[in-house]
């Protein structure tokens, strides 16, 4: 297996080096790159060839990203809840810390896509010795969840010493960690970096994989090495047009998953970002496959269905109807199979 230095340092970036890989139109993916940047290690690359449209969609940049009179640049209001550079305070009690600019894949659908991979998000350690000392003087924060671009394409030295720093303050009870290496690049997942991440428990990681042809052997290593250190996983899917939109995929992909003792964690609606329009499904969409999930797979398999609510209103569950009605002191409802209950209300 190669290092994940070398996939990042022979990632396909540029139009011609992705016309020659997988074919395409070089014009028109120079005039996305012009604003939007691209990422695809050779690892990943291997399985758009295997896998096809869905995995190509996710990774390789379309014209429409550029026609979307719909999207907003920053459709959860980030900008608007930071207090200071790269750190984002929407919650009463937890806060999002971004340290990096740089994903192992640039994914087209990302809701920071106007400032990964760019100056726009670049970390310093004068904005991170900014959110330190926001993070002393505002108790209340009990949980740092650490994201970009990824944390895990820092160097291991650099990522322990932003998990040593964030121990020190007393009040951070839990650090949460959001990568997508053990789908996009498993091989950073090194038995040196899971010694050092276990130092720092309470330590939980949210990976991101949305189809079941990412959960290949070399993830399925990688999310072991890190389950074996004792780091709870759990997985943030989004639901894309034409990738997993699908009861069948997303069963494969959720039950795959927990063979990975990955827990799927949420289902996320697609974020209102500018140039992914052409991602998002109809939120019936989402609770229709929610039905066709709910009883016919284990609860654990099951995410949340949310929604991140524009304006950074937060996460809003979208859980399919079940109650029909509230009459003479009966709740009434159906089941996963639509057979009519009832059960007293008081």
């Amino acid at each position: 297996m190669t290092s994940w230095q070398e996939e990042i340092k022979n990632a396909v970036t540029s139009s011609a080096g992705l016309t020659h890989t997988l074919g395409g139109e070089s014009a028109a993916i120079e005039t996305v790159l012009a604003r939007y940047p691209m990422r695809i290690p050779p690892y990943y690359l291997e399985l758009i060839k295997k896998a096809g449209e869905p995995l190509l969609r996710q990774a390789v940049p379309d014209l429409r990203e550029l026609d979307d009179p719909l999207g907003l640049a920053d459709p959860l209001g980030e900008e608007d809840l930071s207090p200071v550079p790269n750190l984002v305070h929407k919650y009463p009690d937890r806060v999002l810390l971004l340290v990096s600019s740089q994903c192992a894949m640039y994914c087209r659908f990302c809701t920071r896509k106007r400032k990964v991979g760019s100056l726009a998000m670049q970390f310093s350690e004068a904005a991170f010795a900014a959110g330190l000392d926001y993070l002393r003087r505002t108790p209340s924060v009990r949980e740092v969840l650490i994201s970009g671009g990824d944390p895990l394409l820092l160097a291991d030295t650099q990522l322990a010493e932003i998990l040593h720093r964030l121990r020190e303050i007393r009040s951070i009870q839990v650090i949460r960690i959001g990568t997508r290496t053990p789908c996009t690049l498993p091989m950073r997942i090194t038995p040196e970096l899971v010694a050092m991440l276990r130092q720092h428990h309470p330590l939980y990681i949210n990976t991101h994989f949305n189809h079941p042809a990412e959960l290949t052997d070399e993830a399925a290593r990688a999310c072991t090495l890190l389950a074996d250190a004792g780091i709870p996983l759990g997985c943030q899917t989004v639901l894309l047009k034409g990738v997993n939109d699908d009861p069948n995929v997303l069963r494969e992909l959720f039950c795959g998953l927990l063979r990975l003792r990955v827990k799927p964690y949420y289902l996320m609606q697609a974020d209102l970002t500018q140039g992914t329009s052409h991602f998002r499904t109809a939120i019936q969409t989402g609770q229709q496959l929610m039905r066709q999930l709910i009883g016919t797979v284990s609860g654990m398999a099951v995410p949340k269905f949310v929604l991140d609510a524009p304006g950074g209103k937060g996460k809003i569950p979208l859980s399919p109807e079940y109650i029909t009605a509230r009459h003479n002191g009966q709740l009434n409802f159906v089941n996963y199979q639509g057979l009519p209950c009832s059960y007293p209300l008081e």
